[in-house]
């Protein structure tokens, strides 16, 4: 209690100052470095989300599907199955994806920019100076980055990304676009459609928001040629676990000693896709004891 009193004090004289972070790394499947911040600065943190969480998402597309209430990687890959079945006339005619994503997202995020927009919808002096003290409370290069572990950086990034959002829609008119993070897709009958506004997209990001397409994650494909979004690989009819994805959980059931709770997590995982033969094995790894 004594430091709860404190930390009001402090903010209540503006006199509050975020304390550095403890790095340490994970790999998820790749490489991540994570800031946790000192208790303190999470109580704040949980409390700025708290509060302003419902205001700024009333401002967010409804297509925009990570970290938000009700939302998630499960009614993100539901919605792509939707609009693909849509488009294709129930998988009658030949539809493209248009997959991006953008390179070093969370170190990318400009304070400055971030600044300015949330300026555009918060008047309150007060809270814009909260907001000010977490953003430049870490830098992954000068005047940029938002740490890895915030609950406040999963608030920041979509409010950032919101303007990317309002240009696709608004700008660009596509009425088929799906973003989870920093990976987004747009949906459409028309390849060169795709072709054409890709170069715009690429302007649009890294004129307003100093942020750069990931080279190498860059792709207009077919549905039947298999769209690897979210961690599963999606068909017209069907949509199958990635690969690395399989191997790791197994690798993982088998590191955990065939935990049951490891078991069910996984079996919760696949049953959002078809995968039958992959439930048996998992179920059978569970009923043997032993791991093939």
């Amino acid at each position: 209690m004594s430091n709860i009193i404190t930390l009001h004090k402090e903010l209540k004289s503006k006199t509050y100052k975020h304390s550095p972070y403890e790095a340490f790394n994970i790999s998820d499947p790749k490489p991540r470095n994570i800031h946790k911040a000192k208790v303190k600065d999470r109580l704040l943190h949980h409390a700025i989300y708290r509060r302003l969480y419902s205001f700024l998402d009333k401002t967010f597309i409804s297509d925009s599907y990570s970290c938000r209430l009700n939302k998630g990687i499960h009614k993100a890959i539901n919605r792509f199955r939707y609009l693909t079945n849509k488009i294709s006339k129930n998988n009658t005619k030949t539809i493209w994806i248009l997959q991006c994503d953008i390179k070093k997202f969370f170190d990318s995020v400009g304070h400055k920019i971030l600044t300015s927009i949330l300026q555009e919808y918060i008047e309150d002096t007060d809270i814009l100076w909260l907001f000010n003290c977490v953003i430049d409370s870490f830098h992954k290069y000068p005047g940029k980055g938002l740490p890895l572990g915030n609950l406040t950086s999963q608030l920041l990034v979509n409010v950032y990304m919101n303007k990317f959002d309002q240009f696709v829609k608004h700008k660009l008119k596509a009425k088929y676009y799906i973003r989870y993070a920093d990976d987004f897709v747009i949906i459409s009958q028309y390849k060169e459609w795709l072709q054409s506004i890709l170069p715009e997209i690429s302007i649009f990001l890294l004129n307003k928001l100093k942020l750069q397409l990931h080279p190498n994650k860059i792709s207009i494909r077919t549905l039947s040629s298999g769209i690897d979004f979210l961690g599963w690989v999606h068909f017209p009819d069907h949509r199958v676990l990635r690969t690395t994805t399989k191997r790791r959980m197994f690798k993982r059931i088998k590191e955990m000693n065939r935990k049951e709770e490891i078991i069910q997590s996984y079996l919760g995982l696949i049953s959002h896709g078809n995968a039958i033969k992959l439930q048996r094995k998992i179920e059978r790894l569970s009923d043997e004891g032993t791991v093939r």
